[in-house]
């Protein structure tokens, strides 16, 4: 059993040096190479720590943090950063409530810190973990370790340590050690003798370990043993096994394992078991024999298969772990912003991609966890996830956002008070007996209830006296009004402080005795609602009766006009209802047109009277036109409105603005109080997100419709300035620039680039390219010569200029001499060689300022323009011949020359071909079976050496020729091995680089291979007659195949003469059809048959016909159609 570490105090991490193991060494957590490949890019290792975490030694049940700091100043990209456990156990796969990460970045020193933070370090934390940072060329990494310690204190109850927690999370079957720190009174019972455990279990087999775990009360045997093997123990030589299984391996939820083990008898019978309990073949594990390697395959693996394997031969057993890890949860569709009023229900929703995932809320960046579960309700529906707050109040607006293993999203809520709005007010009522009163308004909530009162004393409902609550309207109707129901009506909204009060006017008909001759007289009453004497207010909806009592005697006659227009309905919405003596004039729902001067005219015989009533109709006002994002920000955005073209005759109060993300049909509201101004600045909005705005208008009637909505816009920042602007040339009136791109670009991307200067001293910039610049240079032209100038360069994106790059010292505008310098390539140092035929470019690179002049020579002459082309640039010149001729083969000179200095270099081009034949091949000496031969080199080489001759021999009788030798050097050579009997010629062809001559040279006379001896004479040969009828000697074989597939009958036939071979389809001969394609390879005949269909099925022939007979082969073809 290993020695036991010193106990640390209580709470403080003792840190201790970091151990760096070598590289190639795997911790006894590392899993197995072939289940985790390496990334294909192969990185720089370098030292791009500037801080290395620690190795530490903690008290189970504490909260630890790892931090390593990475200096990033050589770097082109941000640094990533992997934690590991063992050698591929990703940490950051298993972010949540035990892991955290985070980061951090100084941009005064370029340095990134990373932190890893474990909640509550447990038992199963301990080991060896690893730091890789890699960014796009280098990367680096470390080693270090934990661990972790029980308290001296409780030591005694370790093994209540082994239990697992009770909650099926994400966590379950780690182990809780929360026990060992809660300080309970224990009962004294009976001392027992001190048993180790450990020891127990070490020496016993593994059968015994569920025997000894009931004993001792050890509820988790799975994590005992995961402690167990990090024990060192002896290693004994297994008898059974060559190779054991690994300590662990991983695999991706989804995906497959192989787990692999290698015996040492190929005959041995080898169980797997998982948890205990025997794995059978099927689907799902499949078992492989190779050799003497014995593969367990597990397909599809899930959550369920986090399990311990184990492989059995006999009594001998080895085990692994496989742990399973799930992909990353990503976000689907992300929060919505939220705006409710206090004590309403506020509701977040999101989908995420994986059912049943791990999450985590937070409100400003705190952590709702389920002990404010009287506050906060989490819920889960497959995919979706949602936090509800009941009854929210004031306190709960603010940021919420959700994070997953692999995104998080955010959303603002928005809680304010409520606000009842009056849409429609009661009005002052004017009735006679026995009429019905009724007074009506409408308020903004149909929750809302409230209470009547008459002259502050309130109203119960009686035989005569009804009270109406339907939706958001509220009505009081009197029946049979008496001369007491006169008075003040007012309506109070329960829990709102606002009272709506109207009149109720009683008019009293008054019988007075009159001579029966009275002139007509109208008694208009001018109570009310009223401007000025005669007007009249109306609202829009309402209804209006205006009862004029007139008097006369005889009766008068009542006429209404309306701008010399009659009025004389007596039914619909504008209509008349005249009495003896009184006329009423009724517009049930007033509407704008309704507006206008009224006029009533009463005669009777002893006169005439008349009276001008004027209507004003007052309505809520057009929406606001012309909606439109003059400007955005980061997270703002300026908004635009015109005023509406009516007002709805009242003035304008303010105005109320909405927003929504684009795609949404949720709106929130962006101001509670009247905006009096025409523009507008949104705050609090998400980068990169589009959204759209609408506005209403306000007046004292109520709110208009909404406007049309804006464009969608979205809230962008500018980038950050260029970086690194630099000077790299001036000429006398360019200057050429250069930079590199801003540090933060952001969601509105980067447009282009411009560019700006001005005279030193003066503060005038001008702009010195019309169009954005994309690249990263610039060359600025025109500029006045021996000024000093200043520049600056911007970065430019949607949402407008960044700030300005400004070069450090002004610029000085004039050219700068540089003596002129030929840079001659290296393969231009020897001689250049071009075929015949061929393009010839030569580029010939120079420096110089101001621009050199350029001249080409070839022999001291100048070039022919027609044949050879120059073009010259700033920094190089090209001679370029189209198609090249031996005459141009030369010495080329190029001269560069700026005022009176020069510089000159030579280049020599030799054009080549193929040489001419030898001049003359005769042949030398003959001696028994060798010949001699030589010959005099060409008159023409091809302006090339002759790098060897090739020389070839011919039979007299059959005049093929052989190559004898090849790349001879020499003028001469010796043919040996030659045939007794046989008369040769023998021809020579030369070489160069281009190849060998086009024609040989051939001797004239021949070289006689003379006999010696006996003369041979050879015995009669009787030729054999090959002749024969056609034989099939492989027959056609039966074939049934799928329709669209193309495919191939084939047989071999024999027969001399050849055979003719005709195919048939059902005794019909198959002639030119392209669906049919017949070979015949050496007696080899096939037909192919190009995408059969069903019509293309039957019986195939294979007709054989020669002067001898003939022979005939058949197959039946199937074409099945697929199901």
């Amino acid at each position: 059993m290993p020695e036991p570490k010193k106990p640390v105090p209580k709470g403080k991490p003792r840190a201790t040096p970091s151990p760096v193991p070598p590289r190639d060494i795997a911790s006894p957590a590392s899993l197995p190479d072939d289940d985790t490949p390496l990334d294909d890019v192969a990185h720089e290792l370098t030292g791009l720590f500037v801080e290395r975490p620690e190795s530490i030694t903690a008290e189970a049940g504490h909260d630890i943090t790892f931090i390593a700091k990475v200096d990033a100043s050589s770097l082109r990209t941000k640094p990533a950063v992997k934690w590991f456990k063992g050698k591929w156990l990703d940490l950051q796969s298993k972010s949540g409530q035990h892991f955290q990460f985070k980061h951090s970045h100084d941009r005064g020193t370029n340095i990134y810190t990373f932190e890893m933070k474990i909640v509550k370090v447990g038992i199963p934390d301990t080991g060896s973990y690893r730091c890789e940072v890699v960014s796009k060329e280098k990367m680096d990494s470390c080693h270090f370790d934990l661990s972790v310690e029980v308290a001296s204190s409780e030591s005694g109850n370790i093994l209540q340590a082994f239990k697992r927690t009770g909650e099926a999370k994400e966590d379950a079957g780690e182990l809780d050690f929360s026990a060992l720190l809660k300080k309970r009174e224990v009962k004294v019972e009976q001392a027992e003798p001190d048993i180790d455990v450990w020891d127990l279990l070490k020496k016993a087999k593994p059968s015994e370990y569920e025997k000894i775990a009931f004993q001792y009360g050890i509820t988790d045997l799975r994590g005992l043993l995961k402690r167990l093997k990090k024990m060192k123990v002896e290693v004994k030589k297994s008898d059974a096994f060559a190779k054991k299984l690994d300590t662990a391996y991983q695999v991706d939820k989804g995906n497959k394992i192989k787990l692999v083990v290698e015996i040492e008898n190929p005959d041995d019978e080898v169980k797997w078991y998982k948890n205990g309990q025997e794995i059978k073949p099927s689907a799902k594990y499949i078992f492989e024999r190779v050799g003497k390697k014995r593969i367990l395959t597990i397909n599809k693996c899930t959550l369920a298969d986090d399990a311990a394997y184990e492989c059995a031969i006999g009594e001998e057993k080895c085990n692994t772990e496989v742990f399973v890890r799930e992909p990353p949860v990503l976000i689907e569709r992300p929060l919505d912003d939220q705006q409710v009023f206090v004590e309403d229900r506020a509701e977040f929703e999101v989908h995420v991609s994986e059912e049943g995932a791990q999450v985590m809320w937070k409100k400003d960046g705190v952590e709702l966890t389920r002990e404010e579960t009287f506050k906060y309700r989490f819920k889960k529906d497959g995919k979706k996830h949602f936090l509800i707050i009941n009854e929210a109040t004031k306190e709960d607006s603010g940021k919420y956002q959700i994070f997953t293993n692999g995104g998080q999203s955010e959303a603002f809520l928005i809680v304010e008070d409520k606000v009842l709005e009056v849409l429609q007010s009661i009005a002052d009522l004017t009735v006679k007996a026995t009429e019905q009163a009724t007074f009506k308004c409408e308020v903004s909530d149909e929750k809302v209830t409230g209470k009547w009162y008459k002259n502050g004393i309130e109203i119960h409902a009686s035989k005569r006296i009804t009270m109406v609550h339907k939706g958001r309207f509220h009505k009081l109707v009197i029946d049979d009004v008496h001369p007491e129901d006169e008075g003040d009506y007012t309506f109070i909204p329960d829990g709102y402080a606002l009272s709506l009060s109207a009149k109720l006017n009683f008019l009293e008909i008054k019988i007075e005795y009159v001579p029966r001759q009275e002139p007509p007289k109208i008694h208009l009453d001018t109570l009310g609602s009223v401007v000025s004497q005669n007007t009249i207010i109306l609202v829009a909806g309402n209804k209006v009766r205006l009862d004029v009592p007139i008097t006369g005697e005889p009766a008068p006659t009542v006429a209404w006009s309306k701008a010399d227009k009659a009025v004389t309905a007596t039914e619909g919405r504008v209509r008349l209802d005249n009495r003896k003596d009184l006329s009423s004039f009724v517009i049930e729902t007033a509407e704008r047109e309704d507006e206008g001067k009224y006029t009533i005219v009463v005669t009777n015989p002893a006169g005439e009277d008349r009276a001008v009533i004027i209507i004003k109709v007052v309505d809520i006002p057009d929406p606001p036109e012309n909606v439109r994002i003059t400007g955005v920000g980061e997270d703002t955005a300026t908004v635009v409105w015109d005023t509406p073209k009516y007002d709805g005759g009242q003035p304008l109060k303010g105005y109320l603005l909405e927003r929504k993300k684009k795609g949404s049909s949720r709106w929130m509201k962006l101001n509670f109080e009247l905006y009096q101004d025409t523009t507008y600045q949104a705050i609090n909005m998400i980068e990169g997100c589009f959204y759209e705005m609408r506005i209403f208008a306000v007046n004292a009637i109520g709110v208009s419709p909404p406007s049309q909505c804006s464009k969608p816009f979205m809230p962008i920042a500018p980038t950050s300035e260029p970086t690194h602007l630099s000077v790299e040339d001036v000429t006398d009136t360019t200057v050429t620039l250069k930079w590199r791109p801003p540090e933060k670009v952001g969601a509105g991307g980067l447009d282009g680039y411009l560019i700006e200067y001005r005279k030193e001293g003066t503060d005038e910039w001008i702009v010195a390219n019309k169009d954005l610049v994309e690249k990263n240079s610039y060359t600025v032209k025109n500029l006045p010569t021996g000024e000093k100038i200043e520049f600056r360069v911007r970065a430019v994106n949607i949402a407008g200029k960044s700030a300005p790059v400004v070069l450090q010292q002004a610029v000085t505008i004039r050219e700068i001499v540089e003596q002129p310098r030929i840079r001659l390539p290296r393969h231009l140092r020897q001689t250049f060689i071009k075929k015949v035929g061929e393009q010839v470019n030569v580029v010939i690179p120079f420096q110089g300022k101001p621009r050199p002049h350029v001249s080409w020579q070839k022999d001291g002459k100048p070039l022919d323009a027609k044949e050879i082309n120059v073009r010259s640039t700033d920094f190089d010149s090209i001679l370029f011949i189209r198609s090249a001729e031996r005459h141009h083969s030369g010495t080329y000179t190029v001269s560069v020359q700026v005022e009176n200095m020069a510089d000159t270099a030579n280049v020599k081009i030799r054009i080549v071909e193929k040489p001419g034949p030898p001049q003359i091949v005769k042949i030398t000496d003959v001696w028994g079976f060798n010949a001699s031969i030589e010959w005099t080199p060409p008159k023409d080489d091809g302006n090339s050496e002759i790098t060897g001759y090739t020389i070839q021999k011919a039979d007299k009788k059959t005049m093929e020729w052989f190559t004898i030798y090849e790349h001879n050097r020499h003028t001469h050579c010796t043919i040996s091995d030659l045939i007794m009997g046989n008369e040769y010629y023998f021809r020579v062809f030369s070489e160069n680089v281009c190849g060998p001559s086009e024609n040989p040279c051939t001797t004239k006379n021949t070289a006689v291979i003379k006999k010696t001896g006996i003369a041979y004479s050879p015995p009669g040969y009787k030729e054999h007659d090959f002749a024969h009828a056609p034989k099939f000697i492989t027959p056609l074989i039966d074939r049934s195949v799928i329709a669209g597939y193309s495919t191939a009958i084939s047989c071999a036939v024999r027969g001399h003469p050849k055979p003719k071979v005709l195919w048939m389809k059902n005794r019909v001969v198959i002639s030119e059809d392209p669906k049919y394609l017949m070979k015949n390879n050496q007696g080899v005949l096939t037909l192919n048959i190009r995408k059969p269909s069903p019509f293309d099925g039957g019986t195939y022939t294979c007709k054989a016909v020669n002067d001898l007979g003939e022979a005939e082969v058949e197959c039946k073809v199937e074409v099945r159609v697929p199901q």
